[in-house]
């Protein structure tokens, strides 16, 4: 199991012309499915005269969860190639759509295969590939007597306070990169009445 992907760090635009045809290809950083839906949506209201909005999308660290839509294009010319292009550069966690303006000339399976694939590397050569860790969520609950000792591991392992409360009983939420997780929790569970909790 990895704990770091590679996605991309901004949405961006993409364009590829053939006998008339134009292919105005989207990428996006995404999230979850309900945000694919999203951008998807916008895209046809905003090229509602368009003919074709094929897209391909990818989720996850793992990379199991993905999909291709050829949305009337015949069947694999539209879709299999733009996921493929996520799939060359080992992307995940993004969403490439090409919307196409029909030029009155019919370009064939292979050339519909080629405007598609050549759209989709053209908008992922416009944007900035990252790489992004995959972390694990925590949340420390103790009394504020223990304040020093949790306080020591923090500055030792350099992790950051995404939330805190202190009052009597204090508690601080925080983030590890998923591979040191077990190590850096075990660390707290040793001082004794820090309990430590997942977070979802």
């Amino acid at each position: 199991m990895t704990d770091s992907f590679r996605t991309i760090a901004e949405a961006a635009e993409g364009l590829f012309k053939d006998k008339g045809s134009k292919f105005i290809a989207y990428a996006f950083p995404v999230e979850t499915e309900d945000e694919i839906k999203e951008h998807i949506q916008d895209l046809k209201k905003a090229h509602h005269s368009a003919r074709h909005h094929c897209y391909a999308w990818r989720l996850g660290a793992a990379k199991k969860r993905f999909r291709a839509n050829d949305d009337g294009e015949p069947s694999s010319t539209a879709g299999k190639p733009i996921l493929g292009q996520i799939k060359r550069l080992e992307l995940t966690n993004v969403l490439v759509v090409v919307v196409r303006y029909f030029g009155g000339t019919l370009l064939g399976v292979g050339g519909l295969i080629n405007a598609y694939k050549a759209a989709a590397a053209d908008v992922l050569d416009q944007t900035t590939i990252i790489e992004k860790l995959v972390e694990t969520y925590f949340t420390l609950d103790f009394d504020y007597p223990n304040m020093n000792p949790v306080m020591r591991i923090f500055k030792e392992e350099e992790l950051e306070q995404k939330e805190t409360r202190f009052e009597l009983r204090c508690q601080i939420t925080t983030s590890v990169r998923q591979s040191e997780a077990e190590r850096i929790m075990e660390k707290f569970r040793k001082i004794h009445g820090v309990n430590v909790t997942l977070v979802d």
